[in-house]
């Protein structure tokens, strides 16, 4: 005979939070991903739901379905949702909505450095002619911004990504694409540049690292290309740290 299962607390009336199905939703993740709400495991009906937690059918709906999209439920037509069966094997994602903070983009940042660093160094042994002058004209993009007092969040972003393609790998390529638009946190650079007394020179220090980065790349030195990339990022952790601890 199996064990009884815990008794689930997420199904009690929600309190009027700012966003009820993001509450719905870390509530059942929660209890999900802990094991209260076993594999398997039936969801109650929507109208079920509706009435254990004060909430309408839409909230209901939400939240079952970013659920599904996370791949902690599976829903069956007609019958209703249940508990995915391995949900310790759901796709890798990141939330935009859980960046909220340079703190948290730190976290993120980490993980790009490691995929970055190797990046570096992989572009520096393949890089064909053209993906190398893709990497310049990126590199002289965020030149022009910088002379016209602008923040370069897209150019910056756009030299990173030239080094993904260099790398003849598609994977990093998509890999920068999945974390680049959450890593650059643009509100925070350009707040940050409104604090500084001068902004052009701490974007032509990044220009810098950038330069030394296209130097490796350049030079087919893929140990330099690596160091380089890899000062740049950790840099960049602690110029944002310093924004964290301002803050």
């Amino acid at each position: 005979m199996s064990s009884p299962q815990p008794r689930s607390s997420a199904f009690r009336p929600l309190a009027p939070p700012r966003n009820l199905t993001r509450t719905l939703i870390e509530r059942l993740s929660a209890e999900i991903l802990d094991g209260t709400l076993a594999p398997g495991a039936k969801l109650p009906t929507e109208p079920e739901m509706m009435a254990a937690l004060g909430v309408s059918r839409t909230v209901i709906r939400e939240a079952v379905a970013a659920l599904r999209a996370e791949g902690l439920v599976v829903t069956r037509q007609g019958v209703g949702a249940f508990v995915a069966s391995d949900v310790r094997r759901r796709p890798f994602r990141i939330d935009p909505d859980g960046l909220q903070s340079i703190g948290e983009v730190l976290n993120v940042m980490e993980l790009r450095t490691g995929v970055e660093v190797e990046a570096a160094g992989l572009a520096a042994e393949r890089a064909t002619p053209e993906s190398l002058r893709r990497i310049e004209r990126a590199l002289a993009a965020i030149d022009r911004a910088v002379a016209q007092d602008e923040a370069a969040v897209d150019e910056d972003y756009a030299f990173h990504r030239a080094i993904a393609d260099a790398t003849g790998n598609p994977q990093f390529a998509r890999f920068h694409e999945f974390l680049g638009r959450f890593v650059i946190p643009r509100q925070s650079v350009r707040a940050a540049r409104g604090h500084m007394a001068n902004p052009r020179a701490y974007l032509e220090m990044i220009q810098g690292e950038h330069r030394a980065i296209l130097e490796g790349i350049r030079e087919r030195q893929p140990p330099a290309a690596r160091r380089a990339m890899r000062r740049h990022l950790e840099n960049s952790r602690k110029r944002y740290r310093r924004l964290a601890a301002e803050g």
